[in-house]
């Protein structure tokens, strides 16, 4: 079995100056992951590290660079799920956790439940001996600057979706060489939304969902119109039906545009290695790891390579 790791660093309008560093990020996040996968470890531990590269990048809306809440806060989701149990574990609304997916990982593996939020959520943190870190060094001078001018010229979270704004989702799906398949799935959610609004990154089957039967997902987009039509779960129950990886994507996400109206993008891998990156927004910075090949894309239908090693 040869293994597989996908990244995303999310789909939105991603600017020109953010587009190069974008790709680099991804690029280093899969390398991240990868090589957890060629050292003999867990598709857990794969996307856990893979996250935990983009979390740790500013440039990306998860952990540090996360976006600004109505009232100026980061408020941040993860979830990670294990394809071979069924196993999962999601934090929603947590402050000052940078990497708020090994959070989850240790909702899954520490506790009886599913999904913990907010002051629960970081009680539980505290009580495991989960580092924090200060609120204000998770904002990027970019999302500062950027939350400023929002919060001056428009009302709220709607026009930078209608302006293609919305600064997104990262996420990882991996198959291991046992032939487990996991996801990841983290976000800051979006510029100025409620205090305590939650979007579909921590919600499984919506922001992501791993089963060693179908494959592993992690989705990106406007978070309300994935929950609608559960995404991660409606990509994998194509597939259950004989579609390609590719083909359930593509049909997934035109659902979700046809249905709702809603862009977004996904990463999907299935048990056999097969994997897709597919996006209906301008842009989604991606990147993959087969073989000893790096693939990764930032525009639509593009596919680059380079050697993994070189």
């Amino acid at each position: 079995m040869s293994a597989v790791l996908v990244v995303h660093g999310g789909a939105w309008a991603i600017p020109e100056e953010l587009a190069q560093a974008s790709v680099d990020g991804v690029k280093t996040a899969a390398r991240e992951g990868s090589s957890v996968l060629r050292s003999g470890g867990s598709a857990m531990a794969a996307v856990e590290a893979a996250v935990r590269a983009l979390e740790d990048n500013a440039v990306f809306n998860a952990g540090h660079g996360a976006t600004l809440n109505i009232d100026g806060e980061v408020e941040l989701d993860a979830m990670i799920m294990d394809g071979k149990t069924l196993a999962s574990g999601a934090v929603s609304s947590v402050k000052d956790i940078a990497n708020p997916v090994s959070l989850a990982r240790a909702v899954m593996e520490k506790t009886s439940h599913a999904m913990l939020t907010g002051r629960g959520a970081n009680l539980f943190a505290e009580s495991i001996g989960f580092s924090t870190v200060p609120a204000d060094s998770l904002v990027s001078e970019f999302e500062r600057k950027e939350w400023e001018l929002r919060k001056k010229y428009m009302k709220g979270v709607a026009e930078d979706f209608k302006l293609k704004l919305a600064h997104d989702t990262v996420g990882a799906v991996a198959l291991d060489c046992a032939g487990n398949v996991a996801c990841a799935t983290s976000t800051g959610g979006i510029r100025n939304k409620m205090v305590g609004r939650v979007g579909d990154s921590p919600i499984i089957g919506c922001g992501g969902y791993a089963d060693n039967l179908i494959g592993a997902v992690s989705c990106t987009g406007h978070g309300e119109s994935i929950l609608k039509v559960t995404l991660a779960r409606l990509i994998l129950s194509h597939i259950e039906r004989g579609k390609s990886v590719s083909e359930a994507s593509q049909l997934s996400l035109q659902t979700m545009g046809d249905r709702v109206q809603g862009a977004g993008g996904a990463i999907v891998v299935s048990p056999s290695g097969e994997w897709a990156a597919t996006f209906t927004t301008e842009r989604m910075a991606w990147a993959a790891v087969e073989h000893d090949v790096l693939w990764f894309g930032l525009e639509p239908n593009e596919k680059q390579k380079e050697m993994l090693h070189q």
